[in-house]
Formats: structure tokens, C-alpha cells, sequence
């Protein structure tokens, strides 16, 4: 697993896009954990080239380095062994390809020891064994001992005291320096010795050179400038035989994806941005993209019409028309901040190209919840957030629900509201700990903190200063406009008072976010089947750095506590998944307590999938298996 990192290339995939704060409305069902084209394999016929669509070739297939990106992976992982499988709900699985059986000392034994009994058939593309020289050469790449592996540091290698053969060629023993309970997220992908042993071979980008496979398929051709990477099925595979005779990677942008479908160049595309940002972060080719539909409500109203009758999620429209589409929430949002041209024009040109990923011939729109959290972040150090009642009032004063109901609705999604800082809504383990942050009203938590409504304004103030809050989103995001506009309507029913500033996606983090020049930001982190070690960033309590200033980390809410440390801490060593569960319940407890931030909802996934293609959809937690992907007999 990769260390938690929020780059500029992250936020570009991931930015905007329990129980409730307020509603009392009914519980909406869940947003699916996964929708995926699956089929019996003997149904999927041998041979067919799959062309599925990535954002570029990327310049590395090593995803422990710092320039890999997910399309890195998601080529990487058909190539290289994984020694377990995640499903839907994040829920791990050795996979038999490569493990007979891997098992921990039990909790409370000292030193752990992991032992794995490799499948004796697994072997690299060249004919040398997958053995105990690979996994001591990822370790020693990764665990951050020696400088000179310039390495993403992912979390857990550092907690390796050793590595050794066990009985014979197929027995891997590794014996922990302290307990490590994601030991089963460790050695995915593994890589052969080759490309990890030494610095000078770890550092060198991993691309068109590299043609050792431990997967399903190994890599044929890698062509950047003609956007590129092509899989070819592994001689040496020893698992089920893949029945696609090939896969091709073909760099395709977001805008260009509806055209390269509808033009049949594509299998697989993933839509969220396509739809999502397909106005543009210009606000004039935004307003250019309305003036080619009727009006924004019609337009709307046809797609959220469109409710899927498979399991599904993905990325949502905004402005105008979100308040056709999303009922009161919307609406109350609408009367609260009229939007402005250029987000009534990401609304139309959004839900437009929702509405032609719907109706493209001979694909199917497949929908399920992405791991990745939509919050709302608080930034305690700037006034009046160093108040930690202001901040409990400002979450009580989000309906959750209704900000849901605007992002998900005009998808046809269940607007499922997030109740969790460290858990998504399908995860083995979520429960919604809101409940915990108190039933007081927020007027009545604002009038105790001193911050009274006094005049005509309905704005709050308190010794002459009114109650007026920065929000930062994404700039070209429909998602990020809309869930903006169902806040700002939410905090000014409170008395407070929210002026929307849209940022580049570029600049988000390394500007106002990590200057601390904002009151609230909207963006979503990575959720992992690892939060006790990979979320640990996001919460933990800023540091004093060597000239006395706070050292953030990820943590651009500037807030954090000594105990909310301790029980990520402890999380991370607990070899008991209940108990690990447990540890991580209280945490969030306490990060909700904190006013840290505010959970909205999961960020939805959009792929389209043409007709006859199995395998292929929206993985949720899950991953493609790789050997499965194919074409259906009967097309």
C-alpha cells in the first residue's frame, strides 16, 4: 500500500469530487459498494482485445514512487503478484495464485511472526521462483533505513525486523519489531528482486524496459508519445488463463471520453470527471456548454430520472440545476446564495453529459461508491474556528443528509450521508459515530459561545465581528458547486454566513490549503482498507517543527489531540480485527468531538462498460482479476 499522499495530481482525482445532522426523514439506502459487469467464466470467450481508457500512459509502473499515479496501478497490478484480494467491503482474502496459507502468531505473542506459504507453481515471467529475495528487497526499498531509495514510503515495511526462508524455497518468514495488524496489506504488489534490490534499480522509472511479469499478463508495448501500454497473456502463468488475448491502455483525457465511445475506440472509460468537470474550470466555456440545451431544469430532470436498476454511484451536477433535481435541500440552497452563470453552466453542461453517458449505444453506465471521503475541513487555527463550540455548532448546523441528497440524487444514487471520518458506508467495520458530537441545536451552541443574531442580516456576530466563513472548492467541479450551494444554505439557516471561492485544482494544495488562507475547504481524501496507518495523517496532532512552527503533515484542519494519536496507534498495532475495529470507532469518536471536520459522503464512480464485456465496472474497494476480463460468448 502506498503512503497516504495529497498531491496536486491526487486532489485533481479526488477533490469534491449514519445518522444524520438534521433531517428526520426516512434512512436512505446505501450507495452500492460495487457494480461490475460480472459473468460466469466459462461464458466469456477466448481471445478480443479490451481497450480501456486511462488519463496517461504513466511514466512509472513502480506505484512505490512518488511520481506513480492510479492509472500506474492499475496497469502494475495485472503484471505483478498481490498476495491478497480486497473485496467490495474491503474485507481481504488470500489469493491463491500466490498463497497456499498466511498466518500471524496471535495477539498478544511476542515478536509477531507472519508466515507465508507461497504457491510453489508462482513464478516470474523469466522462470525464477517468486521467493523470500523478493519480499527482502521490497523491504529494504521501502522501510526508509537507507536515504537513497527514493520511495513513496508506505506505511508498515518500517515495523519488519527481518525476513527469512522458512522450511524450503516456499516459506516466507517475517518477524515484525512491534505488532503490525495490516500485515496482510504488505507485499501488494510484490516486485521482483530485479527492480527493487538496489537504489540505482528502485529509482529508475519503470515503464517500457520492464518486461518481468508475476501476473495474468505482461507488457508488450509502452509508448507514452502515442498514449499507449499494451498487456499481452504471460507464457508463464500458472493460474486461470486469461481470456482476453490483450489489453490496451489508451491515454484518453476526461473531455475526450464520451467521443471515444460513442466512436466505438474504447471498452472501458471511466466518466467521473467527464462528467463531473465537463463545463470546464473556464466559466466562459461553461456558459458556451449551456447555450446547447433548453434549459438547465429540463435538462436535469431527464437525468436524475434515469435511476439504474443495477447497484451504482458516480459524480454529480450542480447549480440551478441541482435544485431541480435534489427537492428542498437544493432549493432552500438556491434562496439562500442564487448561483452564479458560470455554475448554472457546469450544471447544464454536466447534466448533459450525464445524460449522453446514459443514452450511448451499446454501453452500459455502471455506478458504486469510490473509496474516497467527501469532507467538509474546519480550520481551527484561524478565527473564529479556534473556538471548538463554533466548530461543534458548524457541524451541527449540516444537515448531512440533504448535502448528500444534492451531490448523489440527480444521479439517480441514494443520497447516503457519511457518519464516519475513517470508514466508508459499504467498509467491513462502518459505523456512524455523529451521534457522538451532541443533540444541541446550533443556535443554542452559538448563543452560549457568545455569537447572537441581531438585526435584519440573520448573520451572527459577536463584539462587532459577524460570523462569515470562507468555504474553498474545486474550481470546474458541478459536484463541488452544488454540495458548496446545499452548505451554504444549511450554515446561513444557523447564522453564518459562507462566501464560496473556487481554486484551481492545481494550486488547491500547495496554496490556500497549506497556508491556512481559508475557514472551510471541500475535498475528499482516499479511503484504504488500512485507515489505522493510513489515515493516521489525516487526524494527528501538528507537531513543532525545528523553527517552532507546526509541522501539518496532511492534517490541514490544524487540530488534533494527543489521545486521537494514541488510539490510531494502538489500532495500528492490534493483531484482533475486532478490537482494531473498536480502537478505531473511538477515534472517530473523538475526532467528531474535536470539530475536526465534518463527513458529507462517499464520492461517486462512473464507468461505462460496453455491451458484452465481463469483468469490467466500478470496483468500489475491489480490484479488476485480471485473467477474468473478457468478452461474452454470445456478442
Amino acid at each position: 500500500m502506498r503512503a497516504r499522499q495529497f498531491t496536486a495530481a491526487a486532489a485533481a482525482l479526488l477533490l469534491a469530487g449514519l445518522l444524520t445532522g438534521c433531517s428526520d426523514d426516512p434512512a436512505p439506502a446505501a450507495v452500492p459498494a460495487w457494480d461490475v459487469s460480472a459473468a460466469d467464466r466459462a461464458k466469456v470467450r477466448e481471445g478480443g482485445t479490451l481497450r480501456w481508457a486511462v488519463d496517461a500512459v504513466p511514466t512509472t509502473l513502480n506505484v512505490y514512487q512518488p511520481a506513480a499515479t492510479p492509472d500506474s496501478e492499475l496497469i502494475a497490478r495485472a503484471v505483478l503478484p498481490s498476495l491478497f484480494r480486497f473485496d467490495e467491503h474491503a474485507r481481504p482474502t488470500a489469493d491463491p495464485d500466490y498463497l497456499l496459507s498466511a498466518e500471524s502468531t496471535p495477539a498478544g505473542q511476542s515478536p509477531q511472526v507472519v508466515t507465508y506459504r507461497l504457491n510453489p507453481k508462482a513464478v516470474w515471467s523469466d522462470g525464477t521462483r517468486i521467493s523470500v529475495a523478493d519480499f527482502t528487497a521490497q523491504r529494504s526499498a521501502l522501510a526508509g533505513a537507507n536515504p537513497a531509495y527514493q520511495a513513496a514510503r508506505p506505511a508498515g515495511y518500517d515495523a519488519i525486523d527481518s525476513i527469512t526462508q522458512g522450511a524450503d524455497a516456499s516459506e516466507v518468514k517475517v518477524t515484525f519489531k512491534r505488532p503490525y495488524g495490516q500485515w496482510r496489506a504488505l507485499f501488494g504488489p510484490l516486485y521482483p528482486a530485479s527492480a527493487t534490490g538496489s537504489p540505482e534499480a528502485f529509482n529508475q522509472p519503470l515503464a517500457g524496459e520492464f518486461h518481468t511479469s508475476g501476473g495474468p499478463f505482461l507488457l508488450a508495448d509502452y509508448d507514452r508519445t502515442a498514449g499507449r501500454a499494451a498487456l499481452v497473456r504471460n507464457p508463464k502463468w500458472w493460474g486461470d488463463a486469461p481470456k482476453a488475448e490483450r489489453i490496451d491502455f489508451l491515454a484518453t483525457p476526461a473531455a475526450a471520453r464520451l467521443d471515444a465511445l460513442d466512436q466505438g475506440k474504447l471498452d472501458i472509460a471511466t466518466l467521473t470527471d467527464a462528467v463531473d468537470r465537463a463545463g470546464g474550470a473556464d466559466p466562459a466555456a461553461a456558459q458556451a456548454a449551456a447555450t446547447t440545451v433548453p434549459s438547465a431544469s429540463a435538462s436535469v430532470s431527464g437525468s436524475a430520472s434515469a435511476v439504474p436498476s443495477s447497484p451504482a454511484a458516480a459524480s454529480a451536477a450542480s447549480g440551478t440545476a441541482a435544485a431541480s433535481a435534489s427537492g428542498t435541500a437544493s432549493a432552500a440552497s438556491a434562496a439562500a446564495a442564487p448561483p452564479d452563470s458560470a455554475g448554472v453552466a457546469l450544471a447544464v453542461a454536466s447534466a448533459q453529459a450525464l445524460k449522453r453517458a446514459e443514452s450511448l449505444p451499446g454501453l452500459s453506465l455502471h455506478r458504486a461508491a469510490a473509496p474516497a471521503l467527501t469532507e467538509l475541513t474546519l480550520n481551527s487555527a484561524r478565527a473564529p474556528l479556534t473556538d471548538p463550540a463554533v466548530r461543534r455548532a458548524l457541524a451541527r448546523a449540516v444537515d448531512r443528509r440533504k448535502v448528500a441528497d444534492a451531490a448523489l440524487t440527480p444521479l439517480g444514487l441514494p443520497a447516503t450521508p457519511l457518519g464516519n471520518h475513517l470508514l466508508a458506508v459499504g467498509q467491513d467495520g462502518y459505523q456512524d459515530n455523529s451521534a457522538v458530537a451532541g443533540d444541541a441545536p446550533a443556535a443554542q451552541l452559538l448563543d452560549e459561545a457568545g455569537w447572537r443574531t441581531a438585526g435584519g442580516s440573520g448573520t451572527r456576530s459577536k463584539d462587532g465581528k459577524e460570523l462569515s466563513l470562507t468555504l474553498l472548492l474545486p474550481e470546474g467541479s458541478a459536484t463541488a458547486r452544488r454540495t458548496a450551494e446545499a452548505l451554504t444554505a444549511d450554515l446561513a439557516g444557523a447564522g453564518i454566513a459562507v462566501q464560496a471561492k473556487a481554486v484551481p485544482v492545481a494550486s488547491f494544495v500547495s496554496g490556500p490549503l497549506a497556508s491556512g488562507d481559508f475557514d472551510l475547504a471541500l475535498f475528499s481524501w482516499p479511503a484504504t482498507a488500512s485507515p489505522a496507518t493510513d489515515e493516521r495523517a489525516v487526524y494527528a496532532k501538528p507537531q513543532p517543527g525545528p523553527d517552532g512552527a507546526p509541522r501539518l503533515g496532511s492534517n490541514y484542519a490544524r487540530t488534533g489531540t494527543a489521545e486521537i494519536d494514541l488510539l490510531f496507534d494502538r489500532a495500528a498495532a492490534e493483531l484482533d480485527p475486532a478490537a482494531e475495529r473498536s480502537l478505531l470507532q473511538q477515534a472517530d469518536a473523538r475526532i467528531w468531538e474535536l470539530g475536526h471536520s465534518v463527513p458529507l459522503y462517499q464520492r461517486p464512480d462512473l464507468v461505462a462498460v460496453r455491451t458484452g464485456v465481463a469483468g469490467a465496472g466500478a470496483y468500489g474497494f475491489a480490484r479488476p482479476r485480471y485473467q477474468d476480463l473478457g468478452f461474452l460468448a454470445t456478442t
